[in-house]
């Protein structure tokens, strides 16, 4: 496992950056914002206080830096799902990636969302305090399917990369 895991989180930032330009696409050709990775942000950055939960983390006082700690860790948990990811594959697949199983792992990975991260920020579990909870359940299955995609794409690239240096 140690010697996978440059290639793991290589992967994981490509998985991400592809859910990134996923959501672009979306914001540009719909209109369907994404979220705000700096809430994010303001929700760890409140977290030493003590404050784990909020009622609606828009209302939240701001925090400093919460857009660059928001966006840090966006991409730093895309790096520790594909890092947990690969060690459950098992390095094989970074050999001879597949898509089926990264497809199932990114959209396993909607579970964090809908219980973990949008009830914390105040929109209640699977974005059931949401003004649309239907499309806001559907749009983040979509886009975990999307990092699924992403790990699996990224993963043929690292391995191009590493055939090539080889």
């Amino acid at each position: 496992m140690p010697t996978h895991i440059p290639g793991a989180i290589a992967i994981g930032i490509g998985a991400t950056l592809f859910m990134d330009l996923w959501n672009l696409f979306l914001k540009r050709a719909f209109s369907i914002a994404s979220l705000n990775y700096c809430l994010l942000g303001r929700w760890l950055r409140h977290m030493p206080g003590g404050t784990f939960t909020h009622a609606s983390i828009t209302a939240a006082p701001r925090q400093p830096f919460e857009c660059a700690v928001g966006w840090i860790a966006h991409y730093s948990i895309g790096v520790v799902f594909a890092l947990v990811f690969v060690a459950l594959a098992s390095g094989d697949w970074l050999g001879r990636p597949t898509l089926p199983l990264a497809l199932l792992y990114g959209i396993c990975t909607v579970v964090f969302p809908f219980f973990i991260l949008q009830p914390s920020l105040g929109f209640g579990v699977a974005g059931s305090r949401t003004p649309k909870p239907a499309q806001a359940r559907l749009k983040s299955l979509v886009t975990h399917t999307v990092f699924g995609i992403g790990l699996y794409v990224s993963a043929l690239g690292v391995r191009y990369v590493l055939q090539v240096r080889a």
